[in-house]
């Protein structure tokens, strides 16, 4: 994590992909908007990561919704942090829920959820859910638009 307010360290430039999860810088930018109550989304609908136990790669389409608090998270560092899980062998539940919470413990939002919508392997689609509370008052939080699992299009 890079210092508030400190120059982020992947925006306007080149940047490879972290090697891992843990090797990966997140970048935290004022908030623009500070006092306001929004949200914000980021979808991945191709993410990927590997079973820890075949090391076949899974994937799913991840959908981060999140009320900013002082900060917001720079979006190239937030890619390259999805991408390092690439060559991250983890549980579909450790995965989404540790996604979650170390952008809540580091940028320290208002709200945050994270759902992860895993494309079957053995013929069960899994989807996992996390938040860190309850929702502010009078924040607008729209449906994830994700459908129930029918071929995930």
């Amino acid at each position: 994590m890079t210092d508030i307010g400190a120059t982020p360290l992947h925006l306007g430039q080149t940047s490879s992909l972290p090697a891992s999860p843990e090797e990966a810088v997140l970048d935290y930018v004022p908030n623009p908007r500070a006092g306001s109550l929004f949200l914000v989304r980021f979808a991945a609908p191709e993410f990927t990561s590997l079973c820890p136990v075949t090391g076949q790669p899974d994937f799913a389409h991840i959908v981060i919704d999140y009320a900013p608090g002082a900060t917001i998270v720079e979006s190239k560092s937030l890619k390259l942090f999805l991408g390092a899980f690439r060559n991250h062998a983890g549980f579909h539940e450790d995965v989404t829920v540790g996604i979650g919470q170390r952008l809540f413990a580091e940028m320290n939002p208002q709200w945050l959820r994270i759902g992860g919508y895993w494309y079957p392997r053995g013929g069960i689609p899994i989807d996992v859910f996390w938040q860190s509370g309850p929702a502010p008052e009078g924040l607008w939080v729209p449906d994830q638009g994700v459908a129930p699992y029918r071929g995930r299009g």
